[in-house]
């Protein structure tokens, strides 16, 4: 179903835009409307995750400063790094940024 566009009725909330089915589902639990469910299989297509490994004394400073922004460590730090990605890299290689 797009994005609040009209794609026909959902079966279990008969609900045609994403809204509707949110406004259905926040006030209802899957658990009363089970047997109207069936088994699916789909695909996800996720890019893999990159891991980086953090000295445990900056980790903490930053899950301190995430904590205080309500956000993950992990959000954090991605900020981060794009943010300096996207400044003029003192490196010697022209003052470009990297493109992101």
């Amino acid at each position: 179903m797009k994005k609040d566009k009209k794609a026909g009725p959902t079966t279990i909330s008969e609900a045609s835009t994403l809204e509707e089915v949110g406004n259905f589902w926040d006030s209802r639990s899957l658990a009363d409307h089970w047997e109207q469910t069936h088994e699916v299989q789909f695909d996800v297509r996720a890019q893999r995750r990159r891991r980086v490994t953090i000295d445990p004394e900056i980790y903490f400073k930053v899950e301190a400063q995430a904590r205080t922004r309500g956000i993950l460590p992990e959000t954090l730090v991605n900020m981060w790094l794009f943010e300096r990605l996207r400044q003029p890299n003192k490196l010697g290689n022209g003052g470009t940024s990297i493109k992101l």
